[in-house]
């Protein structure tokens, strides 16, 4: 099993009253750097690292201070914040600026690299997407045909057999080099 981690900006606060009161700037409003909706996938296989150096400037340092934590749990397979949540893939956690603070939903997403051989152009990745969706125990599938894998991402109440994943893929006319 491999894992990356989605950060969801889930809400942004202004605390006007506090900016007034304690700020050089009193009218610095909301952040700036995040808005509600934004996503960010972290992860660290096959070569890639997003992770390193605060996200690679994807993320402002305040909040990077407070959530990075979390999202190096969830790169290595661990529990974020085992019963705090009622989901231990999860955590609900905001930046350290009291005046604006930005409101993050983190979560570790589960999934096995299946390594195929053979896909040349994106007709054959569609295949291949297509019978790995079908195999019972797969919510979705990202194919990589930059990489020659296949991202299998697991359903919440089962996970597909590695040898109903590697069947899927040879009906196609591809092989399976290999599960992570």
């Amino acid at each position: 099993m491999q894992y990356k981690c989605k950060v969801t900006v889930i809400d942004k606060k202004c605390f006007t009253e506090y900016q007034e009161q304690y700020l050089a700037n009193p009218n610095s409003g909301p952040c700036p750097f995040y808005n509600v909706g934004d996503e960010f996938i972290f992860e660290r296989y096959g070569g890639e690292d997003t992770f390193w150096r605060a996200g690679g400037g994807t993320q402002c340092a305040e909040a990077w201070d407070c959530i990075s934590r979390y999202i190096y749990s969830a790169l290595q397979g661990g529990s974020i914040m085992r019963g705090w949540i009622n989901d231990d893939r999860m955590m609900i956690a905001c930046c350290n600026d009291g005046t604006r603070p930005v409101i993050f939903k983190i979560q570790r997403l589960d999934y096995l690299v299946v390594k195929i051989e053979g896909m040349a152009c994106e007709k054959c990745a569609a295949r291949v997407r297509e019978a790995l969706e079908r195999v019972p125990g797969v919510e979705r599938v990202d194919v990589r045909l930059d990489k020659g894998w296949a991202e299998v991402f697991p359903s919440e109440d089962a996970q597909a057999e590695e040898n109903a994943l590697a069947a899927a893929v040879a009906g196609c006319g591809f092989t399976v080099t290999g599960i992570d």
